[in-house]
């Protein structure tokens, strides 16, 4: 299978992470605790200039979702086609999550002095994300 770049995957990978983060960040779920940890009010967070900060992480989550999708290519050049499901691409994600993500936020977290509960429940968003973005590039070929 050649090597492709399917954009709309891309972008798809990108929303992923906002809607993971809709979820993962609602005061029912995370959104509580983690406001607690940073030290925000409710009112706090509605000061942010919002479509300046979804907008930006869109990008930068797409960014990711590019460099995901050259990581899977490289990784599996000439056997793309048996590696292209969900799991595998989720898999995959889990493993950049753990092994790059985690320990770049972990790391910022201990020199900002955060609890853990604040390093877990961020850590776990991002290996979530990087699970569900290489899932949808695998298996979106």
């Amino acid at each position: 299978m050649e090597a492709t770049t399917n954009w709309l995957a891309l972008i798809v990978a990108a929303i992923s992470t906002m809607a993971v983060g809709f979820v993962w960040y609602n005061p029912k779920v995370f959104g509580s605790a983690w406001m607690k940890a940073v030290g925000l009010t409710e009112e706090d967070a509605q000061k942010g200039n919002m479509p300046m900060i979804f907008g930006l992480s869109f990008v930068l989550a797409f960014l990711l979702a590019f460099w995901f999708n050259y990581f899977i290519q490289v990784s599996h050049p000439d056997t793309l086609a048996e590696f292209s499901t969900f799991q595998h691409g989720a898999f995959h994600g889990a493993i950049v999550g753990v092994l790059v993500a985690m320990p770049v936020l972990a790391t910022n977290a201990l020199f900002e002095q955060r609890s853990f509960k604040y390093i877990a429940i961020n850590v776990g968003y991002w290996i979530v994300c990087i699970s569900v973005m290489g899932g949808i590039i695998c298996a979106w070929r």
